[in-house]
């Protein structure tokens, strides 16, 4: 009996230093609202849609403590539609599910993960790529996932330095879902007020990325390059924060620029964004080229630290043959060529 007593004892010590070195966390985002979308050329849409300030989703992450300044961790984010109750792809850790390795010289990250270059658009945006104010909506070349990814982090005490790269195997990939091989990297300075990045990349699709007249985009055969460079930046006042950046993504049938600036302007309880998209596309082939721009505004209330009403008003405009709409149109509802697609949505957001 004291033997079994004594088991128990050193078993239950083993549990409480295991459960004090590691911990594992459930937390994520429910954002619904409704949305209202006036096409040239088309009747007036009303939706329910998700994701107006910031994406749904559940979200898993726990650390393990190894000792010796070495620790392990994951993350697994899915997407979800709390519209309908939906999970929002047919991925189900479509937003990230990676592993690492921690330690004083950086993070060891494997699995499907945001590619760099992504991160300098998202973040020198006030918008990021959430709604009718997404910088997203203007892009028609563009890369924010890659599967079977290995990458390196630089460790947080550089002064003020960060940065990462990464590499990818494209496992002949034909989902059209972040396929091809890929290679890339972000080099930033952050101090004080001011944030400075840039970034590039280099991807090859296993399979044909087909063009298209009404989007504007490109035709990009498989096994050929798509190149990204970009480079963003911000400074906070305290009273509003200015950012802003530039993309341009190149491929042999044409090439992507992208530009943006933006403005957050937090007081009291609230906070006003503002900002201004636009992108060119050139063709190298008998496809015409095409230029958007998208004007955006939020206005966004915090009820407490987790949770917010707000409230978007976009105009996104096609100024050649292209009838690109804003998120959210009915399917066939698109602009008429060259026309406007204008919308305001109204939403509630949870952190949990």
């Amino acid at each position: 009996m004291k033997k079994s007593l004594l088991a128990l004892a050193v078993l239950g010590a083993f549990t409480g230093v295991a459960s004090a070195q590691s911990s594992v966390q459930l937390f994520g985002t429910l954002d619904v609202g409704g949305k209202m979308l006036k096409n040239d050329g088309r009747s007036k849409q009303w939706t329910e849609q998700t994701d107006g300030i910031n994406s749904s989703e559940i979200r898993f992450q726990g650390i393990e403590d190894l000792g010796g300044g070495l620790k392990a961790g994951f993350n697994l984010r899915s997407g979800i539609a709390p519209d309908t109750g939906q999970q929002a792809n047919v991925k189900f850790w479509n937003r990230r599910a990676t592993v690492s390795l921690y330690s004083n010289a950086g993070e060891l990250r494997l699995g499907r993960d945001y590619v760099p270059t992504f991160w300098t658009t998202a973040i020198f945006d006030a918008f990021g790529y959430y709604g009718i104010g997404s910088t997203g909506n203007v892009q028609r070349i563009s890369q924010v996932r890659q599967d079977n990814s290995i990458g390196y982090f630089l460790p947080s005490n550089l002064g003020g330095f960060y940065g990462q790269v990464m590499v990818a195997a494209g496992e002949a990939g034909t989902s059209g879902d972040r396929f091809g091989k890929y290679v890339g990297g972000q080099f930033g300075f952050r101090a004080g007020p001011f944030d400075v990045a840039f970034a590039y990349d280099e991807m090859r699709p296993d399979i044909t990325l087909p063009g298209s007249l009404a989007t504007g985009a490109p035709t990009i055969g498989a096994g050929q390059h798509i190149k990204t460079f970009n480079i963003g930046g911000s400074w906070d006042f305290g009273f509003m924060k200015i950012m802003g950046y530039y993309d341009e993504d190149k491929v042999p049938n044409g090439k992507e620029k992208v530009a943006s600036i933006s403005g957050s302007f937090p007081f009291g309880q609230s906070e006003v964004r503002v900002g201004y998209d636009q992108s060119k596309v050139t063709s190298n082939t008998a496809q015409p080229g095409s230029k958007l721009d998208n004007i955006k505004a939020t206005y966004q209330y915090n009820l407490s630290k987790r949770t917010a009403l707000y409230g978007t008003v976009a105009r996104l405009n096609n100024k050649d043959a292209t009838s690109q709409s804003l998120p959210g149109s009915y399917a066939g509802q698109t602009p008429t060529a060259g026309g406007d697609s204008k919308g305001f949505e109204l939403g509630l957001r949870h952190f949990f």
